[in-house]
């Protein structure tokens, strides 16, 4: 059996804690998310068609996106603040699947990486694409919201594996 790692955010006596970054170098780092959205036909139409009453479902949820992962750090409540220097959010629409691929990558210079704020930013935009077609289907399905990539600081390099999965 493999050695276990201890959690970041408890103490030496289980309680929850903010680790203390203070100390560390600011490096570069990166990461990136994903998810996957399925819609109905009338819905997966709309976004293709960008037929929405509320506007153009894909570019508010890239501005949500955006906000959420600026806002990281007052979702979350022991994540740190950065200072980010990049967020994009991508979309992939698939007909024979009626879905949309959400991907967000984020970027920094700072002590702590931005996995979470991709994982944040990825999150939020999906929830936005339900929140501008729920009148139309209920049924949406925000799916294997994952963290696909990461780089920068003491872990290294994470590369999700195209068949990882965690045993319950």
């Amino acid at each position: 059996m493999s050695k276990q790692k201890k959690l970041s955010h408890l103490d030496e006596t289980g309680d929850a804690t903010m680790v203390d970054v203070s100390q560390k170098q600011a490096t570069s780092r990166r990461a990136e998310a994903s998810c996957t959205i399925l819609l109905n036909a009338t819905s997966y139409d709309i976004v293709q068609n960008n037929k929405a009453k509320k506007g153009n479902v894909l570019e508010v949820a890239r501005i949500a996106g955006i906000m959420a992962a600026k806002k990281t750090a007052e979702l979350i409540p022991l994540c740190h603040q950065i200072n980010l220097s990049n967020v994009a959010i991508d979309f992939k629409l698939s007909e024979s699947e009626k879905s949309i691929h959400v991907s967000a990558s984020t970027a920094t210079t700072d002590k702590t990486g931005v996995e979470m704020e991709s994982l944040v930013a990825t999150s939020i935009a999906s929830l936005t694409v339900y929140d501008m077609l729920k009148a139309v289907d209920k049924n949406i399905r925000i799916t294997n919201i994952v963290l696909n990539f990461k780089d920068g600081g003491r872990s290294g390099t994470f590369i999700r594996k195209k068949s990882s999965s965690h045993k319950l």
